[in-house]
């Protein structure tokens, strides 16, 4: 049985639609985010599950249980949620252990009880030599942890997060994101996660939703979405793809300056005719001279813009004969100059047919 489920969950302001008929089931212990550009609807799904905002339609169940529907919800502090904002949201005037303690506080846990649980939460969350200290003599990160900390020790039913780490520098968010995902190991309590950033979800996740104009495009497991994602949005939402237009026909595929059959490709294409396919920009490889004879597609050509990121270098290559451009993501130690002719080698295997937005067709 799933834990939380929800089902046909629209939300409407006036005329506009934020949330349009979704449906997400969670597995107990499982940890979902909500990806996508600001917007889409990913912040408002978390509130409605919330029980700060009711829905327009659809309803949200919880261990079959009803929380919210048209016909009325459950307020949130009746359905054993955690919540843990953005801005960490600690009372400045009580100390680290003191903001930990205060959902046991409310629900009138005994103290002892209370300090024992707070005591245990904050040498999981690394903080115990901290308790004494006030919100302002802590980092950021540390401050993050204190929130985790009191969202932890009441033991949700779920746990909710709404870009809890864009307020982190680069540094901090890749440290915390792995400190989400150890707690969650630790205490598989079933988590919502609301990010638009593609690596603290890729990170953290057990499963990626990604949303666009208030539906859920896909959601799969992180290695499924990358390498095999459903619409052109999530091939270009996520990581960096190539959109190749191609002609289905006669057994084959036929792309700008060269053609594949069919049985090459990671997936057949359902029909005859026009269709875009995403090729990922890592999984293209440039040499110097001409490779040795293979089943991938060889194509010479040209060097033509590049910028070094550190981790990669990002060119664009042209080829020699039609019109194909194509992204290439390379490690530092192939080097390119603008300019310098290169093979560019393609497996079909990495060519995946996608469809168009369920947004842009209406479904």
């Amino acid at each position: 049985m799933d834990k939380l489920i929800l089902q046909g969950v629209t939300k409407r302001y006036g005329e506009a639609t934020v949330v349009n008929d979704l449906n997400l089931s969670l597995r107990q212990g499982e940890f979902v985010s909500l990806l996508g550009p600001s917007g889409c609807g990913k912040t408002t799904t978390l509130r409605m599950i919330a029980g700060f905002v009711a829905p327009s339609a659809g309803e949200i169940v919880l261990d079959g249980r009803c929380l919210s529907s048209p016909r009325g919800s459950l307020p949130p502090e009746k359905r054993g949620m955690s919540m843990i904002f953005q801005s960490y949201a600690l009372w400045p005037n009580m100390t680290v252990e003191q903001n930990v303690a205060f959902g046991l506080k409310m629900r009138r846990v005994p103290k002892a009880e209370a300090r024992r649980r707070v005591g245990e939460i904050l040498e999981v969350v690394h903080l115990g030599h901290l308790a004494r200290r006030l919100p302002n003599e802590l980092s950021g990160g540390q401050q993050q942890r204190v929130s985790l900390a009191r969202a932890l020790v009441v033991k949700p039913e779920v746990l909710l997060l709404d870009e809890p780490l864009s307020n982190l520098d680069a540094n901090l968010r890749e440290e915390m994101r792995s400190e989400i995902r150890r707690l969650h190991d630790e205490f598989r309590i079933t988590s919502i996660y609301v990010t638009h950033d593609q690596a603290e979800a890729m990170t953290t996740s057990d499963r990626i939703a990604v949303m666009n104009q208030g539906r859920i495009e896909q959601i799969d497991d992180p290695l499924t979405l990358y390498t095999r994602p459903q619409t052109r949005y999530v091939a270009e939402f996520i990581g960096r793809s190539n959109i190749l237009q191609g002609r289905v026909a006669a057994e084959r595929v036929h792309f700008p300056g060269f053609e594949v059959p069919h049985s090459a490709l990671a997936a057949v294409p359902a029909a005859d005719g026009a269709i875009a396919f995403s090729l990922r920009a890592q999984s293209v490889v440039l040499h110097q001279a001409q490779p040795a004879a293979s089943d991938a597609v060889l194509l010479p050509g040209t060097v033509t813009e590049r910028a070094f990121l550190g981790e990669t270098w990002d060119y664009t290559f042209r080829a020699d004969h039609g019109e194909l451009r194509l992204r290439v993501m390379a490690p530092p130690r192939a080097a390119y100059q603008v300019g310098q002719s290169a093979w560019l080698e393609i497996d079909p295997a990495h060519i995946v047919p996608v469809r168009d937005s369920r947004a842009e067709a209406g479904q």
